[in-house]
């Protein structure tokens, strides 16, 4: 029977029923919507609203619902409509007519409201667990390459040496900033909408922060409205996932590109890896791919969100039924693509020796040419000018930068020295950087330091 009907002559037909039916979504909320249940039962007792007696058979009731849901003894059907409905229906077979004492001072809006917010708090620290686990793992990666070095690009061509692990503390920090985003976010999923009712409260006596204290919330959503008509925190929510996803699909897209033949410096394993029906020869990086592929989902959802909340009046409406899917597409999606991450990342193999030498002498040195050039007291653009003609030397011949002589290096500029040559070597160019936060191997330590101590905290 429907909450709702008692003023219906016709019952809902069917294929509205099976068309406005949310319960094979919001059924996933079945254990945060008996939590919210008991909660408002206590307070229910407490104000003495309801009796000790019917309280506590409705708690004890409420209980065993949800062992049979966990266990599956109790299957989901449409008709249903929706969880609450279920949830009331099953409560009231076992303990009559006061199972229907549990809806007192409250409606489906601000009980949904509740569920969703639930929901998101666990999950928000599922993610940060996540999260946590990646950064953990791309540490340890960094830990290991210490001393490998790298080209580092912009405009995806070759700019400066790196060490590699400068290039793995980089995802650290960037993941960081999304458990930053996370934890903000709970602050403000983590209040209760509960006595909200429908939208204007309601005239029994209840206690709103009692219900929130025994949520474990912090505090109640003061405006009754307010409390059952938005859903900017779930925006919030998909949007810090939708930029945890992009963070995931840069590393991805540098998984792929590393792979390759032409970098030769990732080689997965081969339990992370597929061949070709067709071409024997293909290890494929099918797991990085999907994981960026995977974003399209997570960025649907809050776009999809979004447009669903942009025009809608104060308060509650039933566009709004269709908040959960993407709320639980984005979280699940997230919550795979981290795990996943991690594992590729941990079964991954880097070369160490694929580009120290090779990149000895090569252009991607030119800056440090520049700063020498600087140190002799040579305006930066003047120097800048006087190196990019150098460059352009090489371009023309064929050459590296230790290609060339210090002779041709004079008709450049007579502040050239023998020295130059000692800084033509990617080992020196990561060791001469200076600067805090820098490449240079001390200031990566730092760097390992400071996330090893902070990451033995979180």
């Amino acid at each position: 029977m429907a909450l709702w009907d008692s003023r219906f002559k016709k019952p809902l037909a069917d294929i509205a029923l099976k068309f406005s039916s949310s319960i094979h979504i919001d059924g996933k909320f079945y254990d945060e919507d008996i939590t919210g249940s008991e909660a408002h039962v206590k307070m229910l007792m407490k104000q003495k609203i309801i009796s000790v007696k019917d309280g506590n058979a409705i708690l004890k009731a409420l209980k065993e619902i949800r062992k049979e849901i966990s266990s599956g003894k109790i299957r989901f059907n449409w008709r249903d409509e929706d969880i609450h409905t279920l949830i009331e229906d099953l409560l009231v077979k076992k303990v009559g007519g006061r199972g229907k004492r549990l809806h007192t001072a409250r409606s489906r809006n601000d009980q949904v409201a509740l569920d969703e917010r639930l929901y998101m708090r666990k999950e928000i620290n599922a993610l940060v667990k996540l999260t946590r686990t990646l950064q953990r793992t791309l540490l340890q990666k960094a830990e290991k390459h210490k001393e490998t070095i790298i080209p580092g690009y912009t405009h995806l061509q070759r700019a400066q040496p790196l060490l590699f692990a400068h290039h793995l503390l980089a995802y650290v920090s960037m993941l960081d900033r999304d458990v930053e985003r996370l934890h903000d976010c709970l602050g403000r999923a983590n209040r209760a909408p509960l006595g909200a009712a429908a939208l204007a409260g309601t005239t029994l006596q209840i206690d709103r922060l009692y219900s929130a204290k025994l949520l474990k919330m912090n505090g109640i959503i003061e405006n009754s409205l307010d409390a059952v008509s938005d859903r900017d925190v779930m925006i919030e929510l998909i949007n810090a996932c939708a930029i945890i996803m992009m963070h995931l699909s840069r590393l991805s897209e540098e998984l792929v590109l590393w792979s390759s033949q032409e970098f030769s410096f990732a080689q997965f394993d081969d339990s992370f890896s597929t061949g070709s029906s067709l071409m024997p020869q293909k290890k494929n990086p099918d797991i990085a791919e999907l994981i960026r592929g995977k974003v399209g989902r997570v960025y649907g959802s809050l776009f999809g969100l979004l447009t669903i909340m942009k025009a809608l009046p104060l308060s509650y409406n039933r566009d709004m039924q269709e908040d959960k899917v993407h709320l639980l597409e984005a979280v699940d999606t997230t919550k795979e693509c981290l795990l996943l991450g991690s594992a590729l990342i941990k079964n991954t193999n880097f070369k160490k020796d694929r580009f120290e030498k090779e990149l000895d002498g090569d252009l991607l040195l030119s800056t440090d040419l520049v700063d020498y050039l600087v140190r002799k007291n040579i305006p930066f653009r003047e120097a800048h000018n006087i190196v990019g003609a150098i460059v352009a030397f090489c371009v023309d011949n064929k050459k590296k930068l230790n290609e060339i002589s210090l002779e041709v290096y004079k008709k450049f500029s007579t502040e050239f020295e023998e020295d130059i040559f000692r800084l033509l070597t990617s080992c020196a160019s990561v060791n001469n950087k200076r600067s805090g936060g820098s490449t240079s191997p001390a200031e990566v330590q730092k760097q390992l330091n400071f996330w090893q101590k902070k990451l033995k905290k979180s």
